[in-house]
């Protein structure tokens, strides 16, 4: 998630529905999957298609698997029976008891107590609601009955274990939670006990009922709520809102006006929900809960609330805010008529006690060039404080947002030392690679493209585009990494003299030119067959970038159908000629150099996206005859390799049974 990539994709097939959430064994590494609720999918990472992995049809329906990190999966089937997946799968067929007959379940989940596998799901049946509790080492089963409020019906439920009692929390339809206590220990073997819900928490805002959909548990003293808040003569809005459960105060709330999908996730100190058509990931963290961070009052702003490491920086619409505290240093207050150089040195002396980054940061907003990257620069070089990566992606972000204020400036030098001297992703500052888009800063372009992991398919896309779209002789007045070109191009730059030389089985060609600026006739870079390449070294250069970095097919190839066709068929040239030029020498030597397998990829890709056009193009027909012939020839030629593999095989064998003790000269006939 942090890398915004997809690492699999699996399909069933059509007509097939995949009927509960797909879990991952945590032992085996495997994902399990149930569709059309009985037939059982197992498989690993390396398979690709569903219908080759192992499959199982069990007797009873499935109503949802857990996964325990040191119990293995638990399946619950839609009856109430329970099975682990290790029973299940000796007998796949093995009769299902049936535990609830006209009851629905309505929510399930497991934990470990100890090394005892525990799980709780609750059930409805005319209005009522009753909760089971199933020891599984123990194989014993308990059922209790929820005390039942008028006016009231749970809506959602969630629950933890502690000192072996279950915490039930029950978010109910006249906004409210409440809390039911279950004890693990149960001395008798009375077939149904009620059991008495406490009000924990009235979600009331200014006197406006929250209408809760889901809900988590953060910690012992707060919650997170996702819902609508409604007013009377206006339209409701959603929102996700942190409640503090002890003193029954709100913490902190974010309006989502793009909507969401009603389901709220928690997992590692993130929040997880869709808002809009992405899924949206929010970092928090919680402190010890205290009555002064309840109310707001907290002075300490070394030690705030859950509200102050809330990063709501992940939905997009707002400016810089690494802390949603009000309270600021009175000295920040009313600063706007110092002088520059008296605000740099109050900045300069509570910046280490008092000021967060993002305050410093937004001191600095309309400091002058200098005293603003001055002050960057003393920042990055606190390399020991906590939290640097997010530190050097709050810079850059700022570094970026005065770029978009102010277009005339533009900071090349600190942002390509910044991007090659620290260890960053796209994540931390999604704009930077935009900007660099809009200037058409190839260099800044490039040393991203080598530098981060988690490039979206549409940025990559983007750089190509421009990669392509800038001529030759505008790149060679440009500062380009060279390093993934120059083991196998040999450039030399004499006055206006540009000299290339393919270094293994090629040949030499010269090219003289009376300006840059004119347009190259002659094509130079030639490999054994005659193949010219196509381009100039530093798109060459620009070009690898992109074969290098990571990309996901399904989310590539729309995008690449949208390339010009003449950048397509010029791409498709670069790439062939990168095909023919890894066969002559069995791989590219030097730095970043694009492997066989990126180079056959991107064709594939390229010609997926461009086949029909490809084909009327008058000038892309001897190119894609050539590569038809040169494949063709691959092919002919490791078929005869295979035919031979036996017989190298058994050379080898009777080579390893021989000891030659002296020099020897022996033959062998292949028949």
């Amino acid at each position: 998630v942090s890398d915004q990539k997809p690492l699999g994709c699996w399909s069933v097939k059509h007509g097939q529905i995949i009927t509960c959430p797909v879990v991952c064994n945590f032992e085996t590494h495997e994902y399990i999957a149930i569709h059309d609720d009985k037939v059982l999918r197992i498989w690993k990472d390396k398979d690709i298609n569903l219908d080759k992995v192992f499959k199982a049809t069990l007797s009873a329906d499935v109503y949802r698997i857990h996964s325990l990190p040191n119990g293995g999966p638990v399946v619950l089937f839609k009856r109430g029976g329970v099975r682990t997946l290790d029973v299940l799968l000796e007998a796949p067929q093995q009769e299902i008891e049936n535990i609830i007959s006209d009851e629905v379940i309505k929510w399930s989940e497991a934990f470990m107590e100890g090394q005892q596998p525990v799980l709780i799901f609750t059930t409805e049946k005319d209005g009522d609601f009753f909760v089971y509790v199933q020891k599984l080492k123990m194989n014993s089963l308990h059922k209790y009955k929820l005390e039942q409020q008028e006016l009231s019906k749970p809506l959602s439920f969630t629950a933890y274990i502690k000192n072996q009692i279950i915490t039930l929390l029950c978010l109910c339809s006249n906004d409210s939670v409440y809390k039911v206590l279950i004890p693990l220990q149960q001395s008798t073997e009375e077939e149904e006990q009620i059991l008495s819900k406490s009000l924990l928490l009235n979600l009331s805002v200014s006197g406006r009922a929250l209408k809760g959909t889901s809900f988590v548990v953060l910690d012992k003293d707060h919650i997170a709520v996702l819902g609508s808040l409604a007013a009377s003569g206006e339209e409701s809005k959603e929102c996700l809102t942190i409640w503090n459960t002890k003193f029954q105060t709100l913490q902190t709330s974010k309006e989502l006006p793009l909507g969401t999908s009603g389901q709220l996730w928690c997992y590692e100190e993130k929040f997880f929900f869709t808002h809009g058509k992405v899924l949206t990931v929010i970092m928090y963290k919680c402190e010890t809960s205290s009555l002064a961070a309840a109310v707001g009052k907290l002075k300490d702003s070394q030690t705030p609330d859950v509200s102050s490491f809330v990063n709501w920086n992940t939905l997009g619409d707002e400016e810089l805010v690494v802390s949603l505290q009000s309270q600021q240093p009175v000295a920040l207050k009313s600063e706007s008529k110092m002088t520059l150089r008296s605000k740099r040195n109050t900045v300069a002396k509570v910046q280490p006690d008092t000021l967060s980054v993002g305050q410093l940061l937004q001191s600095l907003k309309d400091a002058s060039t200098t005293v603003f990257e001055d002050e960057l620069r003393q920042l990055m070089s606190k390399a020991q404080m906590p939290d640097f990566q997010a530190t050097i992606g709050c810079v850059l972000t700022a570094l970026i947002n005065r770029c978009r204020t102010n277009p005339k400036y533009y900071p090349q030098n600190l942002l390509l030392q910044i991007v090659q001297t620290r260890d960053l992703s796209y994540s931390l500052c999604p704009d930077l690679m935009t900007v660099a888009l809009e200037k058409k800063d190839v260099y800044l372009l490039q040393t991203c493209l080598q530098r981060f992991p988690d490039i979206p398919e549409e940025i990559t896309y983007a750089c190509l585009k421009t990669f392509l779209s800038i001529s030759d002789a505008h790149l060679q007045k440009i500062d380009v990494n060279l390093e993934s070109v120059l083991c196998y191009i040999d450039i030399e730059f004499n006055n206006k003299e540009v000299k290339t030389e393919i270094v293994e089985n090629g040949f030499s060609a010269e090219l003289e030119q009376d300006s840059w600026d004119t347009k190259v006739t002659k094509k130079t870079h030639l490999t054994a067959d005659g193949e010219f390449c196509p381009v100039g070294p530093q798109k060459a250069a620009l070009l690898n970038a992109v074969l290098h970095s990571a990309y996901s097919e399904t989310f590539l190839l729309p995008h690449l159908k949208n390339l010009p066709a003449q950048q397509a068929v010029l791409f498709l040239r670069y790439l062939y000629y990168l095909y023919v030029k890894c066969s002559e020498i069995f791989a590219l030597p030097g730095v970043r150099s694009p492997t066989i397998n990126q180079i056959m990829d991107w064709m594939c890709l390229l010609l997926d996206a461009h086949f029909t056009v490809m084909v009327m193009l008058p000038e892309a027909k001897e190119l894609l005859s050539n590569l038809h012939k040169f494949v063709r020839a691959q092919v002919r030629f490791y078929s005869e390799l295979n035919k031979i593999e036996g017989s190298l095989r058994e050379l080898q064998r009777l080579n390893h049974q021989k000891d030659f003790q002296t020099y020897s000269i022996e033959v062998l006939e292949l028949i």
